[in-house]
């Protein structure tokens, strides 16, 4: 199982470009539909857990896997196994960039990247929506509080931004949902 972990983490992050964000669809398809390590649900509130502590998101979900599959020992491989590539892939960025970073073709790769990564991410963002969001209304139980959540969330996000002229803090997002989720689900 270790072996597994670690080829599986490291393979996410040899292949996964822009980070955390645009890796949770790679390790939601690998651990989650392939592998079966975790269930979806584990992965999305994963994710929110990922996203509301300290450090990567990748760094994150790989440890929190790892550690389901294989205690503490596969914590720290999957761990390992995930910022691995990326480190090595750095240094040698770092060492020949410097000499190809006014390259017109390295420039081209980098600005074609750009749209890929976001693309990932702002599609990463519409499938938990659609997920957690939208899809629970076709149940007979309908719960239309993460809908409605999710629009205050949006809502406080954009229009801090047209009122103040600048970004929301995430921490006071974070925040803001946990108080959200805390006024609905813990009431």
């Amino acid at each position: 199982m270790i072996l597994t972990l670690f080829l599986t983490f490291a393979k996410i992050g040899l292949f996964t470009f822009g980070g955390g964000y645009a890796m949770i669809s790679i390790i939601e398809n690998i651990c989650v539909e392939q592998k079966k390590w975790i269930t979806h649900d584990e992965m999305m509130e994963v994710t929110v857990i990922a996203e509301s502590t300290p450090g990567p998101i990748m760094v994150n979900l790989a440890t929190y896997i790892g550690s389901s599959q294989a205690g503490i020992p596969g914590a720290i491989i999957a761990t390992f196994a995930v910022v691995l590539p990326a480190f090595f892939i750095i240094l040698l960025l770092m060492i020949l960039l410097r000499k190809m970073l006014g390259n017109k073709y390295v420039q081209a790769v980098l600005r074609g990247l750009k749209p890929c990564v976001a693309g990932i991410i702002v599609a990463m963002g519409c499938y938990m929506i659609l997920k957690n969001c939208i899809v629970p209304l076709k149940q007979q139980t309908a719960d239309l509080w993460p809908v409605l959540m999710t629009l205050i969330l949006a809502l406080l996000y954009f229009g801090s931004r047209k009122i103040s002229k600048r970004k929301m803090s995430p921490i006071l997002l974070i925040v803001v949902s946990a108080a959200l989720g805390v006024a609905v689900y813990g009431i």
